[in-house]
């Protein structure tokens, strides 16, 4: 699939930046629609690998935190705003559902969910709650935070995340950022309707394919497991763990002990036969 189609699909879905764009951006309308994609798609992927600043955020019920304190384990990331009436909205519904399919294939407590308002001076704290409550995610284990505008502005260029005012509210990319434990970007996730396996499989390989610290040899053999036979079911669109992949391997792993048995076995009669 052609990378410029799906971001045509994909990207600045709100408003109408192009009759509002500053004359400086671009000579022609052409050329300024041409540094919209590109340079989405381009400050998006540089943000990859990099490592977020621990900045000061408000929770929705008024109380001071920092980004930090939700590291430790890998972290989704989504910016919104309150008062979008389309976009955000079903963005966050279908995140939320993606959401719930990763906690029952990985466990409820192995990743952290956080949703940020991007429009500083509208999104505060109440506007926040009242958007979680309204979308579903209130008391589901979400994050649901707010910013002032200096921290919003350094957050989101870290975060490759492109915002312009418009007279509809604003021009946006709509995007996922999935952060590993430390704090570092490791995928970004695209549109606002996307397949279950884009988000969860970054996050599996997070939480069952990286060593943890002080983690013990047979829990990250049982990590491993579980990465390898946990698959994703096209027909109910979600995870299960797959016992036959297991099977397969426990079987196929015996077959070869058989094999070097009977080498062993033998090359230990022929010697025997050779001294008699």
């Amino acid at each position: 699939m052609h990378w410029r189609v799906v971001l045509t699909i994909l990207f600045f879905v709100v408003g109408d930046y192009l009759a509002t764009a500053e004359p400086a951006a671009a000579e022609t309308t052409g050329s300024i629609q041409q540094f919209q994609y590109d340079t989405a798609l381009r400050a998006s992927q540089e943000a990859i690998g990099r490592t977020l600043d621990d900045v000061p955020l408000t929770d929705h019920m008024g109380r001071s935190l920092r980004l930090s304190d939700l590291w430790g384990k890998p972290l989704v990331l989504s910016l919104v705003y309150t008062s979008c009436y389309h976009i955000c909205p079903m963005t966050t519904r279908h995140l939320n559902s993606v959401v719930q399919k990763a906690r029952e294939a990985l466990g409820d407590d192995s990743f952290s969910v956080a949703i940020l308002g991007f429009d500083a001076q509208n999104d505060s704290p109440q506007s926040m709650g009242y958007y979680a409550r309204k979308q579903g995610i209130a008391g589901q284990g979400w994050s649901i935070l707010s910013a002032d505008s200096e921290t919003v502005n350094r957050l989101s260029k870290q975060l490759g995340f492109l915002f312009f005012a418009s007279p509809n509210g604003f021009d946006h990319i709509v995007q996922a950022t999935v952060i590993d434990r430390d704090g570092k970007v490791y995928r970004q996730v695209y549109g606002e309707i996307f397949d279950t396996p884009l988000l969860v499989e970054p996050l599996k390989e997070l939480v069952l394919n990286r060593p943890k610290p002080g983690q013990s040899a047979l829990d990250e053999l049982i990590s491993k497991v579980r990465f390898f036979c946990t698959t994703y079911d096209p027909s109910r669109d979600g995870y299960r763990f797959d016992y036959s992949l297991f099977i397969g391997i426990a079987i196929g792993g015996l077959i070869i002990l058989a094999g070097i048995a009977f080498v062993i076995k033998e090359l230990y009669q022929g010697r025997k036969l050779r001294r008699i």
